[in-house]
């Protein structure tokens, strides 16, 4: 492959005292996936953003097919047939899937009316390129497809704009394993189109199983590149400088794990049954399964959100019942949600004031006393401290923060209450692999002072490399358990024995 449709050479980006980028040269060719890593903050996104005109450099040359370009505006970049899929959909919800594909460009018929036949035709070409042409219809609303469907309509848009660049920002980020393979197969297809794909992610095995070249970013300049998919070791080298099995703590001591403080018998409501759940003192337990196993249900039905409807809960020995998330906080059960923005964060408000939302744990919150304002101030300060989050200060508005760190920013309100029970549901989504070793770290830490940690996560080696003891769950039901060490072959034939079976 020797066909390079995009060339960006010597690549200078200067924010107000700071340097995103600084003589980064980068090209992608045709038929190939270039994977583009780095932490967050590396300049991945000021690259690609000066690539589809969203902002303009301040030195170097942009050349599509071997001709300079510039670009002013997105539009621009996109009729020259550069897409970018954000992960931030762009896709308009209470509109069909064949309306976002031709928004803005619809086919036209008589008298200027748009042609919907035309357009519903369209878009079945579009769609029948990929695996969901079978199973979505055109008129198809997109607001009820689920996410990974509606990562693939990016995608299909991205494809009849006859985009010839497309750029994927870490695209399997609300995907679980079986969707993430679909996406896997369509970037393949792609591929073999004569596409140049720019692939953004934090996954390993993603940048194994698809990249053919691999460029890393550090500190706005070029650290790496790699021909070919190389050891996932050498990717995080040059990214962290540390090897890739120092990112997960070591595993518990069989002194470290204590008595149960968690214990359900024979719980169940419409989506779960007969679950019998232990955790230990000291211990993180693993929840795997494929998507609609019951994974999440069974942490919404432990907080009280969707409550056990038959069956018993014992909490430290004594029995409970939470009806409510309010009764699980107070008996000391707290949850890290799946997506921190819309679920655990208000991101217009500060650090301090998003670490000071639990207000059982912040008597300032129901008290105009000065002095216990103070205190309570002074505590939440103390344990975000200890949760080393980098903020300009803690009065900064907690959106203008990495992932990791708002992350960990719930992290520090949970420990206010000082929880008996932490329920982590995909704790490293849409973050680094340097923040991703700070927080399986940090749920180590916090096994080690007594909590039982429960983790949830659609990323198989982050379970097995986190965990203690993993559980995996199919139909509403748990139906294995591995120690450390499990393979992936091993979880993966638990997950889906029945279906294999009935197959």
């Amino acid at each position: 492959m020797t066909d390079r449709v995009i060339e960006m050479r010597g690549i200078t980006k200067t924010f107000p005292g700071v340097r995103a980028l600084s003589d980064v040269s980068f090209d992608v060719r045709a038929g190939e996936v270039q994977a583009l890593v780095g932490e967050n903050g590396a300049g991945k996104s000021t690259l690609i953003k000066i690539l589809s005109g969203v902002y303009r450099a301040d030195e170097g040359e942009v050349r599509l097919r071997g001709e300079t370009v510039h670009f002013s505006h997105p539009v621009e970049s996109l009729r020259a047939g550069i897409a970018v899929i954000y992960q931030e959909f762009s896709l308009l919800p209470e509109r069909s899937v064949a309306q976002n594909l031709f928004l803005g460009r619809e086919p036209r018929g008589r008298f200027g009316l748009i042609d919907t036949g035309r357009m519903r035709a369209e878009t079945r070409k579009v769609l029948d390129l990929f695996a969901i042409g079978g199973r979505i219809d055109p008129d198809r609303i997109v607001g009820t497809l689920d996410v990974a469907t509606q990562q693939m309509v990016e995608i299909a848009k991205a494809v009849s704009h006859e985009a010839r660049v497309i750029v994927m920002d870490e695209p399997t980020a609300a995907l679980n394993d079986a969707e993430c393979e679909e996406l896997f197969a369509t970037v393949d297809r792609l591929r073999e189109r004569g596409a140049a794909i720019i692939y953004i992610t934090h996954r390993m095995r993603e940048i194994t199983r698809l990249a053919d070249r691999v460029t890393v970013l550090k500190d706005g300049e070029v650290a790496a590149r790699f021909d070919g998919a190389p050891d996932p070791d050498a990717i995080v080298h040059a990214m962290v400088g540390r090897d890739i099995d120092d990112f997960y703590a070591p595993p518990a001591r069989a002194d470290e794990i204590g008595e149960p403080v968690l214990i359900v018998t024979g719980g169940g409501n419409a989506s779960l049954r007969d679950i019998d759940l232990t955790v230990r003192a000291g211990e993180i337990v693993g929840l795997s399964g494929i998507q609609g196993a019951g994974r999440v249900a069974l942490a919404m039905a432990l907080f009280g959100q969707e409550p056990f409807e038959r069956g018993e809960i014992t909490l430290n020995g004594a029995r409970s019942t939470f009806r409510s998330p309010r009764a699980a906080i107070a008996a000391g059960i707290g949850l890290l949600p799946g997506d921190r923005k819309s679920e655990g964060l208000v991101l217009m408000q500060s650090v301090r004031d998003n670490g000071m939302l639990t207000p059982r744990a912040f008597s300032s919150l129901w008290s105009s006393h000065r002095r216990t304002a103070a205190a309570d101030i002074g505590r939440i300060d103390d344990l975000l401290d200890r949760m080393e989050i980098r903020a300009a200060s803690y009065d900064q508005e907690i959106r203008a923060l990495s992932g990791g760190n708002q992350q960990k920013a719930i992290v520090a309100r949970w420990l206010s209450m000082r929880p008996k029970v932490l329920i982590f549901i995909e704790p490293t989504r849409g973050i680094d692999v340097n923040a991703k070793a700070g927080i399986y770290h940090l749920m180590r830490d916090l096994a080690r002072e007594g909590a039982g940690i429960v983790m949830i996560s659609s990323d198989l080696p982050e379970v097995i490399g986190a965990a203690d003891r993993i559980l995996v769950m199919q139909e509403g039901r748990i139906v294995a358990e591995f120690g450390r060490g499990a393979s992936e072959q091993d979880i993966m034939h638990a997950a889906t024995a029945d279906m294999e079976n009935a197959a």
